[in-house]
């Protein structure tokens, strides 16, 4: 007569491998749908299949996540439920063709702002010029490199967190140019070291406001040990010697005693 533990024990044990097998399985896809989310999603809108396929492998490949489509009917639908960070659109589409879906996504205005590259068959600089002028951010034509497709999304993705180049600040008759690092005294320009002309693009950029030597240490020099709280009363003398038309009666950097200094811009537009 056979013993029962045996048979008992190999049960538990294939019981036990199954559901270790089974939370194995659980977790690969916990993890992956894990990975999704933290992956940037992109729509590609295109009826070839292996053109789908080719774009799929290579945004995956390159750490995004994609959406297909074959044709343009659901996509703004789907795009209001999960927006995506970028469209990659073909123009000659099943019904509503690639210029139309651009059309529909710069008239959403929750989805206008988003990027759309055109990868399609057509051409011809009056399709590249119409693909443009709708809104697309970039054309591609097919045939394709992919990996020229995965640098032209991360060009066009990384301009979208790129900081906006900074305004020209004209106050009165005086104007900023931070892209240029210039000053300009009505038509005249003005020279200024780096510092100085930091000083005055963090004040004129917070106009009306009171600032204490140290704030404005802490803003411009930073970590920089030597400077002391007294060294801006000297880069604002320097400062006002170089834009204020009497620099006794300043009317631009005025002094708060006993507190800092404020940038005011003169009301009749005259120093």
């Amino acid at each position: 007569m056979r013993s029962s533990v045996p048979a008992a024990s190999a049960a538990t044990s294939l019981a036990l491998f199954d559901s270790l097998i089974s939370v194995t399985f659980v977790d690969v896809r916990q993890q992956h749908d894990a990975t999704n989310t933290t992956r940037q999603l992109i729509f590609v809108v295109d009826d070839e299949e292996d053109i789908c396929r080719l774009v799929r492998y290579h945004l995956h490949a390159a750490g995004y996540q994609v959406m297909e489509f074959p044709t343009g009917s659901s996509v703004v639908s789907q795009s209001l439920r999960q927006p995506p960070v970028l469209f990659v659109l073909d123009i000659m589409l099943p019904g509503t063709n690639g210029f139309d879906l651009c059309r529909q996504i710069r008239q959403t205005d929750s989805l206008a702002k988003i990027p759309i590259i055109f990868l399609t068959a057509k051409t011809s600089e009056a399709d590249r010029i119409k693909g443009l002028e709708l809104g697309g951010d970039d054309y591609i034509t097919k045939p394709f490199s992919p990996r020229e497709l995965v640098a032209r999304v991360r060009t066009v993705l990384r301009r979208l967190q790129e900081p906006p180049p900074p305004q020209l600040l004209k106050l009165g008759d005086l104007e900023i140019d931070p892209s240029s690092m210039t000053i300009k005294v009505g038509e005249k320009s003005v020279p200024t070291t780096v510092r100085e002309f930091r000083l005055l693009e963090y004040m004129a950029t917070h106009q009306m406001r009171v600032f204490t030597r140290d704030q404005l240490l802490d803003a411009v020099w930073k970590d920089t040990a030597y400077v002391t709280p007294r060294s801006v009363d000297v880069y604002v003398r320097r400062l006002r010697e170089k834009i204020e038309r009497d620099p006794c009666n300043p009317k631009y950097l005025k002094t708060f005693r006993g507190v800092g200094y404020r940038f005011e811009v003169p009301h009749d537009g005259n120093r």
